[in-house]
């Protein structure tokens, strides 16, 4: 019996661990492939970036419902679903004739990225109920994560050896295995609830998130009634929502969540690690070729010590108590404020080794915050609503990293053709980041302090020992 309980556990483990294997591996290894893309596909102009934009956008629409959906109707079975949308939309895409079929087989890659993420997260915490599921998920994460080291190098080794449409093969075999393994966990889902969805909440919800991550992914440039129009629409469209699950009587997302102070500190630390750690994860492998000169080789070879770290920051993560969770948050985004101040520093003053150091520490910082969200914030909420939890964090987190694409597109502006060193937008964006890192770092370390504070004031009070605060003016 119990060694079935275990190989459940660690087939959920498995599961997961390559389903964030495939996200990761996607993201990484298929922007080296875009040149190829539009010249096999002979897409001109910008076209190709769709290629890249109908992916965030399917998936950041997609995933506040993806969790609620998970906690109501299965979490396995919508990990597997979501593990089965993506590998057949992954050999489409390897199979696609034109830019366009490429650009709507990857939207349907997106849908499937929408389940695999939330539903996975709640299905290994609930299997792992009792038996340390944050360090779980923090294997998991990091097992996955092995795609953000690898992807860079070997996305484009298979590229040049084979195709662009090697990459996309990759995913099937992950994807099959990762169903495989999943199938041994057992179902779990919300059996407190009834299995009413709320359409207006999931519709109004969906059209807000999607026009925000447009606007994000798509905005700079445009004219200015579209560039006014699609975030305002975006503003109101998520009020609307708001308004209807504070009426729903079976909400997608209860309002209640957000007073756990713990889970909203948490979660919005994570947005900002994430920005961050997307503007390093583009900045820095462009860097490495166009300002110190590395041939794509040799900089994709640098680049594995920083994606490295990122690598291990999941299993140092799972490690981590809850109760820490928000100090340790603090010290990462403080000293990955010192890091990126390190790259602007080392790229003004021509310090190779002193960038390459900066961008490892960045990346195990910004890394470890980032898995301390996922790990811990699934930890600090009720079990039966952990789905609904982990799509809310994890849609936070997407936007985020439409940010850090956006910002990573001003660090890498230029601002003339013979510049050859880092732009003034560059310097100014790194710059600004570090400081809202910092700035975020000392507010989660002050509210966590005065949370403790008020912890102990309250059981001193249970116990008959407590003190009042001192009157200011009085001796």
């Amino acid at each position: 019996m119990d060694t079935t309980i275990e190989r459940a556990r660690r087939g959920a483990l498995l599961g997961l661990a390559a389903g964030v294997f495939c996200i990761q591996w996607d993201a990484f290894a298929l922007n080296l492939a875009l040149p190829q893309i539009r010249h096999d596909l002979d897409a001109g102009g910008t076209g190709v970036q769709w290629v890249v934009s109908s992916y965030l956008l399917t998936t950041g629409m997609l995933m506040l419902g993806a969790g609620r959906l998970a906690d109501l109707f299965g979490r396995r079975r919508l990990f597997v679903l979501g593990l089965v949308v993506f590998g057949a939309a992954s050999t489409l895409c390897a199979l696609a004739w034109s830019l366009p079929a490429l650009v709507a087989f990857r939207a349907v890659q997106g849908v499937g990225a929408s389940m695999i993420m939330p539903a996975g997260l709640s299905l290994v915490t609930h299997v792992y109920a009792g038996h340390r599921p944050g360090r779980a998920i923090g294997w998991a994460l990091g097992l996955g994560g092995a795609a953000t080291a690898c992807g860079p190098v070997a996305g484009g080794w298979l590229t040049e050896a084979l195709s662009w449409r090697a990459v996309f093969w990759l995913n099937v075999p992950l994807t099959a295995l990762a169903v495989l393994w999943s199938r041994r966990a057992a179902e779990s889902r919300d059996d407190g609830a009834p299995r009413h969805l709320d359409w207006p909440g999931l519709l109004t919800a969906t059209a807000g998130l999607g026009a925000l991550a447009l606007f994000l992914d798509r905005g700079s440039g445009w004219p200015l009634l579209p560039a006014l129009g699609t975030p305002t629409a975006a503003v109101l469209l998520l009020v609307l929502f708001v308004r209807i699950q504070r009426d729903s009587p079976h909400p997608v997302v209860r309002l209640a969540l957000f007073r756990n102070l713990p889970y909203v500190v948490l979660t919005l630390t994570g947005a900002v690690a994430n920005t961050a750690l997307v503007l390093l994860l583009f900045l820095v492998p462009l860097s490495l070729q166009s300002e110190w000169g590395l041939p794509a080789d040799e900089a994709g070879a640098a680049f594995l010590a920083p994606t490295a770290a990122i690598a291990l920051a999941g299993p140092l993560a799972g490690r981590v108590p809850p109760r820490r969770a928000a100090p340790v948050t603090a010290a990462c985004l403080t000293v990955g404020a010192v890091a990126l101040g390190g790259l602007a520093g080392a790229a003004a003053l021509g310090r190779y080794e002193l960038y390459l150091a900066s961008a490892v520490v960045g990346g195990a910082a910004f890394g470890t915050a980032n898995a301390l969200t996922l790990v811990i914030t699934q930890q600090i909420v009720e079990p039966g609503r952990a789905g609904e939890a982990s799509g809310v964090t994890k849609t936070v987190i997407t936007v985020a990293a439409g940010l850090g694409v956006t910002l990573s597109g001003a660090a890498t502006q230029r601002t003339g053709p013979s510049q050859t060193g880092p732009s003034q937008t560059g310097q100014a964006a790194l710059t600004a980041l570090a400081a809202g890192c910092l700035a975020t770092a000392l507010a989660t370390a002050a509210w966590h302090f005065r949370a403790a504070r008020r912890r102990e004031d309250a059981h001193a009070s249970e116990d008959g020992t407590a003190r009042p605060w001192p009157l200011r003016g009085r001796r």
